[in-house]
């Protein structure tokens, strides 16, 4: 994992480096991000001196209405909103319960979540949200998980906030769904997404 200065962002990473079962992921592939509506010039120069080709933002309407992203007319963002406002209130919840919820329940916006990444064009990939934390916690560890990269790295990646959550996330997953491919495949990704997600951050 490697730290990326994009002024005044302040969670961002790309996840090169990470072993799985087949090598590692390379860089410029999957960078993790907060709201870019805080980059400055200087961060939208840094920014646009990488070769991204998609911005995969998991926020809602409301939030890219009310901070809107730099990015937001450019042909290379996709708005894939986690959490509608219209959906139940869980801010009161654990974050455990709110990310169970968020994959049982609304698994098929998780899965076009994935299938952003996967069905990007050739370059880097940015996942963001508002804090970069949960909902990008929660995309980019069934990411990596899927690529092969040990959980417990997975659990390190995310631990910003606490490992075990991320832990007792995955282990709910493969209890209930089997694994995350598993997961994925019953939620909308084909098997092509799958192998070019795995492809694109390996290969």
């Amino acid at each position: 994992m490697h730290p990326l200065i994009w002024p005044d962002c302040r969670n961002v990473r790309d996840l090169a480096g990470l072993p799985t079962t087949t090598g590692e992921l390379q860089p410029g592939r999957l960078i993790r991000s907060d709201n870019l509506d805080q980059l400055t010039p200087t961060g939208r120069a840094a920014v646009e001196a990488l070769d991204i080709s998609r911005f995969v933002d998991l926020r809602s309407a409301w939030e890219c209405e009310t901070w809107p992203s730099p990015y937001a007319d450019d042909a290379r963002w996709r708005n894939v909103p986690l959490w509608d406002p219209g959906d139940p209130d869980v801010s009161d919840l654990d974050l455990f319960e709110m990310y169970r919820i968020l994959i049982d329940d609304y698994n098929t916006r998780v899965a076009s979540a994935v299938t952003a990444i996967a069905d990007a064009p050739p370059g880097a990939v940015v996942v963001n949200c508002h804090a970069g934390k949960d909902r990008t916690g929660v995309v980019i560890a069934l990411t990596l998980d899927l690529s092969g990269v040990p959980q417990n790295l997975i659990a390190t990646d995310y631990s910003d906030v606490d490992a075990a959550t991320m832990l007792r996330l995955l282990a709910h997953v493969q209890k209930r769904y089997g694994g995350t491919r598993r997961y994925l495949l019953n939620s909308g990704v084909t098997t092509e997404q799958v192998n070019a997600l795995t492809s694109r951050l390996t290969g």
